[in-house]
């Protein structure tokens, strides 16, 4: 949907931003709920929620005043000073997830950083490994972010292209997905495995890839590796964390306990950034003062809001209603009989629906569908992700299901 004035905004962003996104041609102005408006007045139903940063709702009315009262008291001090927002913020979220330190930080791929220093340091000081040599396993596909360290170990090519020399230290390893069983994957994991691996960080399910969900057992087994190996289980939950999948976490859904948790994106209730590495006393005491650090990490602004949005996901019963309508929506997508769709996955209210090859690929399904009032994006040209707000209704689903019904029924 495109008018003068939606042009004229993509035209400046065109213009004097670079041109690191595509983005689909529309001008977003105001957001409520499950809804956004753009510029022209025209709304639209969200099935992206900011790469599952938005599980509250957009502009949720006690996230709006909780970041009102507290901007109106103290946003930042840099933790060269104690505040009281960051001490109840640590305490809530040690509780609710069993956690016993955490470290702060503003962005995903801050957290992933952290992780990433944190293994290291417990790989020489702990475990014993030679200075610089410590290993981090990986799995292919994976996607942790976009700094050079990250995009290093990515398998994807085309977020590496140019920006090397990358860091040494990590090796990959197979998911297991698409022609690689949970055995295959468990042996290339274990064939990775010497005396100076220090960690194995993957992502439960991986979002980026296009929602691709492991066998079941799978992180049961690379919790028994490192169990017996002295290795630590790293999980990377920025986008699948915090109900996403219609549990608090995705490794819950094996049983599990990792020994480090990576959380961002719905941490900050779509309002503010911020992300976390939680962990043990254990490997967080290798932190000691002026070893890491972010002037914004943990400000009060963003902790007051990160409090608030812990608490309201209960309150709101956003991981229930992520599980019941996860499962709901699921089914309907699979019920759809059409060649155009080779496959649905997913967990909870996070789902990828993979196209066959034919001559309408995602991103035109999605502009599709924009047509009809829904909002999606593409992922490597094949799949589509659903991925609404956490606390979108039965009613609100049952409209975006009769559309992709309609969009694909037209194909």
């Amino acid at each position: 949907m495109s008018g003068s004035l939606q042009d004229e905004y993509i035209k400046k962003e065109s213009l004097f931003g670079a041109q690191n996104y595509s983005p689909l041609s529309v001008v977003l102005e105001r957001g409520e709920g499950a809804y956004l408006w753009d510029v022209d007045g025209n709304k639209y139903l969200d099935m992206v929620s900011a790469y599952s940063a938005v599980s509250h709702g957009h502009s949720h009315p006690e996230l709006v005043n909780t970041i009102k009262e507290q901007a109106e008291k103290l946003s930042i001090t840099s933790r060269a000073f104690y505040t009281e927002p960051f001490a109840d913020f640590l305490e809530s979220i040690t509780k609710i997830t069993g956690y016993e330190n955490v470290l702060t930080m503003n962005t995903g791929a801050e957290a992933v950083e952290t992780a990433i220093k944190a293994a290291r340091r417990w790989g020489y000081f702990t475990k014993g490994i030679k200075e610089n040599k410590a290993e981090i396993i990986v799995a292919d596909g994976n996607f942790h972010g976009r700094t050079t360290t990250i995009v290093g170990f990515s398998s994807e090519d085309s977020y590496k292209d140019g920006f090397g020399p990358f860091s040494e230290g990590f090796v990959t390893a197979k998911f297991c997905w698409s022609g690689c069983s949970l055995e295959e994957s468990i042996k290339s994991f274990k064939s990775k495995i010497n005396k100076n691996t220090c960690a194995i960080l993957v992502e439960p399910i991986q979002g980026e890839a296009g929602i691709r969900v492991p066998d079941k057992g799978w992180l049961k087994e690379l919790r028994k590796i490192c169990d017996s190996e002295n290795i630590l289980l790293i999980l990377d939950e920025i986008q699948s964390g915090l109900g996403r999948t219609g549990k608090l976490f995705a490794y819950e859904h094996e049983d599990i306990f990792p020994d480090g948790l990576i959380l961002g994106k719905a941490l900050g209730g779509a309002m503010m950034p911020i992300s976390a590495f939680l962990s043990s006393k254990e490997i967080m005491s290798h932190f000691n003062s002026g070893s890491h650090g972010s002037t914004f990490g943990g400000n009060p602004l963003a902790s007051k809001v990160a409090t608030k949005a812990l608490e309201l996901l209960y309150k709101d019963s956003l991981i229930e209603n992520s599980k019941i309508l996860g499962d709901y929506f699921i089914s309907a997508l699979k019920s759809i009989d059409n060649k155009i769709i080779k496959e649905v996955r997913g967990k909870g209210l996070w789902i990828g629906m993979e196209l066959n090859k034919s001559k309408i690929n995602a991103k035109d399904l999605c502009l599709m569908l924009l047509n009809e009032g829904l909002l999606c994006k593409e992922t490597h040209k094949s799949v589509i992700r659903f991925a609404p707000p956490l606390m979108i209704s039965k009613d609100q689903l049952d409209w975006a299901i009769n559309k992709i019904i309609r969009v694909i029924s037209s194909i």
